[in-house]
C-alpha cells in the first residue's frame, strides 16, 4: 500500500510540473512582439505583396508629323491682272507727243498701257495735222519683226519726221494732231486721240511716222 502511494504521488507532482510548464509556455507566447509595425509606402503603385506595378507615364504632347498645314497672311487670294490681250486703243492707253533735239525736225510719240491686261499696238499710228484729209506717210521700212505688246505699265513709241529733204515741200505750221489707232487687220478705229503739238512744229506732206517700236531709240533712227 505504501508503494502505491509514493507511486500514486510521483505521478501527481509530475502532472503539476507539466501543467506548470505549459502554462509558462502559453504567458510567453502570448506576450510575443509582432516586430515593428509595417512602414507605410510612398509609392502608390506598391502592391500589398511588395511588388511595385510600373506607373504609366503622361501621354506626350502631339508632334507634328509634317502633315498639318501652317497658315500664314500670304496664302489669302489677290487680285490679280487679267491676262487677257486686246487691241490697244483709246480705252486701255494714253497716247503724248514731244520734241526731241535729235534727230532735228522730229517729234515723239509715247504710248503707254494704262489697263489691267496685255495691250497690242498693231501697225503704225495714223496722224492727221491739224484736219488734214489725208493720212501723213507711213515708212513701211520701220516695221518690226513682231507685233509690239505692252503689259500694265508698259510703252510703245513711234517716230515722226516732221519734213522730208529741205526745199522739197511746202511748210505748215501745225497745232493739233490726230492720232488713230489701228487694229489687227490694218483698219482703224473712228475715235482718234486728239493732242496739241509743241510750240513751233512745222510740217510737210513728205515726212513720215513709223511704226510702234519697243523702245525710244529704235523709234528715233529713222
Amino acid at each position: 500500500m505504501r508503494t502505491n502511494r509514493i507511486r500514486t504521488t510521483a505521478l501527481a507532482a509530475t502532472a503539476l510540473v507539466a501543467a506548470l510548464s505549459l502554462t509558462a509556455c502559453g504567458e510567453n507566447e502570448g506576450t510575443k512582439s509582432a516586430g515593428p509595425a509595417p512602414v507605410a509606402s510612398s509609392n502608390p503603385a506598391a502592391t500589398s505583396t511588395g511588388t511595385t506595378v510600373p506607373q504609366t507615364s503622361e501621354s506626350p504632347a502631339p508632334q507634328n508629323n509634317g502633315n498639318s498645314t501652317t497658315h500664314s497672311g500670304t496664302d489669302q487670294a489677290t487680285p490679280a491682272s487679267s491676262t487677257a490681250r486686246t487691241t490697244c486703243t483709246t480705252a486701255n492707253t494714253t497716247v503724248t507727243v514731244t520734241k526731241v533735239s535729235r534727230p532735228v525736225n522730229h517729234l515723239l510719240l509715247t504710248l503707254k498701257n494704262t489697263g489691267s491686261g496685255l495691250c497690242d499696238a498693231y501697225h503704225a499710228p495714223h496722224l492727221g495735222f491739224d484736219g488734214a484729209q489725208s493720212v501723213f506717210p507711213i515708212l513701211e521700212s520701220s516695221k518690226p519683226q513682231a507685233v509690239v505688246t505692252l503689259a500694265p505699265g508698259e510703252e510703245a513709241y513711234a517716230g515722226i519726221g516732221l519734213t522730208g529733204e529741205p526745199g522739197q515741200g511746202k511748210l505748215h505750221k501745225g497745232k493739233n494732231l490726230s492720232v488713230h489707232f489701228a487694229k489687227k487687220n490694218g483698219s482703224t478705229y473712228d475715235t482718234p486721240v486728239k493732242l496739241k503739238l509743241p510750240a513751233g512744229t512745222y510740217w510737210d506732206d513728205n515726212g513720215f511716222v513709223t511704226y510702234w517700236q519697243s523702245d525710244r531709240a529704235t523709234a528715233l533712227t529713222f
